[in-house]
């Protein structure tokens, strides 16, 4: 297992000040066979910042996105174009991953072709803990689409490269739903580690803060919704297409829930707005002992 390799993306865009904690969390892993793809979607050299925070190694490897502001899907699949290893694992330039994550992950992605891990949401300023994807329960569950559908926080899966077809780059606020959707289209259900072991941090001056937040969320589910209408995303199971579309109605309903939240002064930002109201109460994934569907 020690052969497999893991291609980290991490798209940068005016990340200068949090892309050494992100790297730095690759060189805390146990896990040695990963490459860290830093995509610049600022025109900036990486290079420095992480030469000034004491890293120089070798793993690190610095790709263009091609242009300046293109987004993170975009760069994101800059980055899955240069990737040179079979599993792939995407890192926001403001998130950590935890001790111990590759090493759990990477086999269990290898061996079904994809794998989640519960997800840690953390306020930057003061690294107070906000809420977590699913209760931590221990051990490892299996997860299927209709309990990622019932989610609000984002997911991190590590997934088998040639299952994937890359992140919509006609989407630039929740391309990570279509992109886990269409993975669960694959592989069907995917093993869950229930203990956080992606770090998602909650950071003034992020998109998630900006005061246009829900507006941009609402115009990002109308933008999905009428293209999975079309059938523009290779969403291959009817059933899930329309659970999908389904789903996506409820986000609507939860995002202008936030938005009066917002403006009455409640919440800083959407996370911040599930953890006060409750509102991320995402249901158990069912414990189980046998491996989940293999990819189809």
């Amino acid at each position: 297992m020690a052969a497999i390799g893991v291609s980290v993306i991490i798209p940068a865009y005016r990340a200068h000040d949090t892309i050494a904690r992100a790297v730095r969390s690759l060189l805390d892993q146990d896990w040695p066979d990963w490459e860290a793809l830093v995509v610049s979607d600022d025109g900036t050299d990486y290079r420095p910042t992480l030469s000034a925070a004491g890293i120089d190694d070798p793993r690190v490897r610095f790709v263009p996105s091609g242009g300046v502001g293109t987004g993170a899907p975009a760069a994101r699949n800059a980055g899955l174009r240069a990737a040179r290893f079979d599993v792939v694992a995407p890192l926001d330039a403001d998130d950590r991953f935890l001790p111990g994550r590759l090493s759990t992950m990477v086999p269990l992605a290898h061996r079904d072709g994809a794998a989640a891990d519960n997800v840690a949401v953390v306020r930057d300023e003061d690294g107070a803990p906000l809420s977590t994807l699913f209760p931590v329960t221990g051990g490892q569950a299996v997860l299927d689409a209709a309990r990622f559908l019932a989610t609000s926080v984002p997911m991190f899966p590590v997934v088998r490269r040639e299952l994937i077809d890359g992140w919509p780059e006609d989407v630039n606020f929740c391309d990570d739903v279509v992109f886990n959707v269409c993975a669960f289209d694959r592989v069907g259900s995917m093993p869950l580690i229930t203990e956080p072991l992606y770090e998602y941090r909650q950071r003034q001056g992020s998109i998630t803060f900006a005061a246009d937040a829900g507006a941009r969320a609402e115009r990002c589910y109308a933008h999905v919704l009428e293209r999975l209408t079309a059938g523009a995303y290779p969403i291959r199971d009817p059933e899930l297409r329309s659970a999908f579309a389904a789903a996506i109605g409820r986000k609507r309903d939860l995002n202008a829930a936030y938005e009066r939240a917002f403006r009455d002064g409640l919440c800083a930002n959407f996370q911040e707005f599930l953890a006060v109201a409750g509102a991320n109460s995402s249901p158990t994934p069912r414990v189980s002992d046998t491996s989940p569907s293999a990819p189809r």
